[in-house]
């Protein structure tokens, strides 16, 4: 399956330069989550925009291939890099700043997309995973009674990209999921977590452009 790993955006909460060239215990969030899904055996494109430079050029220095969206939006730029891609399959879309996610995560999100067939499925955590200073969410939603909020990782089906398309909700209990960095306290969480040694010190700047 086809996974496009959103990477336009700023980043302007977290002030460290390309949100995506973020550092997590030396390794830019992006590569962690670009690892989440190439080895779920996934194609990987990262979708870039004019906002981020440095990170078309980090792609292109290490293999990966990329998608030049106009950098209208998250929705329009998925919108376009489908359409212009041409693919009408499904297609996996996942923001680039959640680099707690592993390929066991990504491979149950699959796993439950193939069970429910429906032509979309969008994954959520519950909110209660999402408390503190530095995890949380700005919309939520009641999935099966559970207050959840979105994880950043959906599936659409490529020929209906321009159309609402039948969803399945998919309530995952997976804090991993629920950390998503937007400040320096989430980067010092997610370098706790996945090198606890460092005690939280390890993240590092993005380039800026």
């Amino acid at each position: 399956m086809l996974a496009l790993i959103l990477a336009g955006g700023l980043g302007s909460r977290l002030n460290m330069g390309e949100k995506p060239l973020v550092q997590v215990c030396g390794t830019p969030m992006i590569e962690y989550v670009i690892r989440a899904f190439s080895g779920c055996g996934h194609r990987v494109i990262v979708v870039g925009s004019p906002k981020t430079p440095f990170t078309r050029n980090w792609c292109r220095a290490h293999g990966i291939d990329l998608y030049p969206a106009s950098g209208r939006g998250y929705v329009e730029d998925i919108v376009e890099a489908v359409t212009e891609i041409g693919e009408d399959g499904p297609v996996c879309t996942s923001v680039s700043d959640i680099p707690c996610v592993d390929p066991g995560i990504v491979g149950r999100i699959m796993d439950a997309y193939l069970e429910v067939g429906t032509p979309a499925l969008s994954t959520w955590v519950p909110s209660s995973l999402c408390r503190g200073s530095a995890l949380r969410c700005s919309y939520r939603e009641s999935i099966g009674g559970v207050p959840a909020c979105p994880a950043g990782i959906n599936i659409l089906k490529g020929d209906l990209i321009e159309e609402e398309q039948a969803e399945h909700k998919l309530l995952l209990e997976e804090p991993a999921l629920a950390l998503n960095v937007n400040t320096p306290e989430d980067l010092a969480l997610a370098a706790r977590i996945l090198c606890p040694a460092s005690g939280g010190s390890a993240g590092g700047q993005g380039h800026r452009s």
